[in-house]
């Protein structure tokens, strides 16, 4: 069975009984992805200015009248 990569660098990851840095190979490459996350280079895409938690979808009915 072959060795996860590590997402760094993309060399064989130790499993982590063996590598208190799992899933990275190195204490080098787990400080390389933390860089990046304080760095702010890992985003989570943000809504879409036309997308508002509070109003309808484009073409949905509205309600109207008495019910």
């Amino acid at each position: 069975m072959s060795r996860p990569a590590c997402p760094i660098c993309q060399k064989p990851s130790a499993p982590r009984a063996e590598n208190p840095s799992y899933p990275f190979c190195s204490r080098r490459c787990r400080a390389v992805d933390l860089g990046r996350w304080l760095g702010e280079e890992y985003r989570v895409p943000d809504r879409q200015v036309d997308e508002q938690e509070d109003e309808l979808p484009p073409g949905y009915p509205e309600r109207g009248g008495d019910a």
